[in-house]
């Protein structure tokens, strides 16, 4: 296995007697955890996101007093049930068996680059620590400010990304007196509601800066043969980090779904898959230098673009009816298109129904619809957009070569020429790095502001669905944009989907984002 310089966590005696029945391991950055209930796994995963600190020193400080304790569990497959998964899995080749049993993950100490591998498998469940609850101002014990470190980058890269976090500090600080000042509390909201507001929409302003080094966690749960994909794809990654996470998600895997990764350590299967993946990717590449689709481009602006459309409102609307009707799709189709646009429209309207919030979405017939667009945003929308399951997501390399984004509340502020200048250190970074003969690890250096060019292939129910998440007051203002254009452009095609989409927030005002939310869970509580 690769060796990765990481974060150490220490615990005392008693902690670790308290962990060791939950979680396979207590040293090392990827575990898994067991001899839990799933609610409690589900919940500490759900606190993770917002939490600063570990899993395990999470589940010791909020969760350990109420759950009982137990000894630790030797295995957790019977003999009978291996021997029997043992014959159907590799005997008889079913691969159905390896999605009926599954795992909990965590993969701590990841950077943003590797979070985004991690996540690309669609079965599966995804929570991240997230950049717009928690900063990134404080260096760890030992280790330093959090981002990923190579004995292969030099200290150069260090003093780089140093750089980097301490301007993110600075700037956050004064971010934070700014928003104080610029969206004052309303006498209907309490003060603890307004400065976590004003904490949130400063941490929004700032988390551009920074790198995709920065290290985050992650927790996933995925069946059996999500698991064993996601490591035959770590394992032939160009990235160091991917290769050496999927050693450790494999040690961890065989310590409790043991028969469900049994083929990766084969030669003859995992071996072979393996190469496979690697040669695939290599032929990509080696094309697109080939054909000159990789001498570079020019900086662009961020944009959406909808490259292809696959159905029509009238395909739609006999989908929506088919399951209904007693003949077939073709006459149901003929009737449809015999009438006229109007009634049409309200005919859609009428099988969309009255929906009361975001989550009463119309009919599978919607997915008869398909879109498929092409994104320019800043590598922040992109990282909570890509973890959306229900599409297609491709993404190119992340590079400096389209530019970056400067929110410009912080030129109001009088903080851009600052932010500015740290992109300039980045980008300067990453240029050493990919001079230096490490193009997969040069964007390490690069901030959440850089942009990148990805492509989302969705049908019209999940559009639906992402676009009225992606849109709401509470998001970031860089995924936003990104969702009300996909509204638009769909509006040009398909006016009858676009309607259904009511529950848009189209406001354009500036705002605390989160100030409604933080008031609704101070009521809660």
């Amino acid at each position: 296995m690769e060796s990765l310089p990481l974060p150490v966590e220490t615990f005392t005696d008693e902690e670790r007697e308290r962990l060791a029945p939950h979680f396979t391991n207590l040293d090392r950055p990827v575990f898994g955890l067991v001899n839990l209930p799933e609610t409690v796994k589900g919940a500490l995963f759900a606190r993770y996101s917002r939490y600063p600190g570990t899993l395990r020193r999470l589940f010791l400080e909020e969760f350990a007093d109420s759950v009982p304790e137990v000894p630790a569990i030797e295995g957790v497959e019977g003999k009978r049930a291996a021997e029997l998964y043992d014959r159907i899995f590799l005997g008889y080749g079913d691969d159905s068996v390896a999605q009926l049993g599954g795992a909990h993950i965590a993969c701590e100490w990841t950077s943003n680059l590797l979070t985004k591998i991690l996540q690309r498998p669609r079965l599966a469940a995804y929570l991240e620590q997230s950049t717009r609850y928690i900063a990134y101002d404080a260096r760890l014990e030992g280790y330093g400010f959090r981002y990923h470190r190579d004995p292969r980058f030099g200290p150069a890269y260090e003093r780089a990304l140093d750089d980097l976090f301490e301007t993110y500090a600075r700037l956050l600080e004064s971010t934070t007196e700014w928003a104080a000042e610029r969206y004052p509390r309303a006498d209907d909201e309490s003060p603890a509601a307004h400065r976590r507001a004003v904490r949130a929409k400063a941490l929004d302003l700032v988390r551009g800066l920074l790198p995709a080094a920065s290290l985050s966690h992650v927790g996933m749960y995925a069946s059996g043969q999500t698991y064993e994909q996601l490591v035959l794809h770590l394992l032939a990654h160009p990235l160091a980090e991917a290769r050496a996470y999927g050693a450790m998600l494999l040690e961890e895997l065989q310590l409790i779904i043991p028969s469900f990764v049994v083929r990766i350590p084969r030669e003859d299967r995992g071996g072979r898959w393996i190469e496979y993946l690697r040669d695939r990717r290599e032929s990509a590449d080696s094309l697109a230098v080939r054909l000159g689709l990789a001498a570079g481009d020019t900086e662009v602006g961020p944009s959406v673009r909808l490259l292809r459309v696959h159905g029509t409102e009238e395909e739609l609307l006999a989908s929506l009816l088919a399951e209904s009707a007693t003949v077939s799709e073709e006459e149901v189709l003929r009737t449809v298109v015999g009438l006229g646009s109007t009634e049409r429209a309200a005919l859609v309207r009428e099988l969309v129904g009255e929906r009361e919030n975001r989550r009463h979405r119309p009919g599978r017939g919607f997915e008869t619809l398909r879109y498929r667009f092409e994104i320019v945003s800043d590598y922040g929308a992109f990282r909570d957009l890509q973890r959306h399951r229900l599409l297609t997501c491709q993404w190119q390399r992340l590079s400096p070569a389209l530019g970056a984004d400067v929110p410009h509340e912080l030129v109001a502020a009088g903080l851009g020429g600052e932010f500015e200048r740290a992109l300039d250190v980045s980008r300067r970074e990453y240029e050493r790095l990919r001079d230096a003969g490490l193009p997969e690890e040069a964007p390490y250096a690069l901030c959440l502001a850089f942009r990148i060019r990805y492509v989302l292939e969705l049908d019209a129910r999940e559009a639906l669905h992402l676009i009225e998440l992606r849109s709401g007051r509470e998001g970031h203002p860089s995924y936003r944009a990104v969702a009300h254009e996909m509204r638009r452009a769909i509006a040009e095609v398909h006016p009858n989907v676009a309607a259904a989409m009511t529950f848009v927030d189209d406001s354009t005002e500036e705002r605390l984002e989160r100030i409604l939310s933080e008031i609704r869970n101070e009521d809660r509580s």
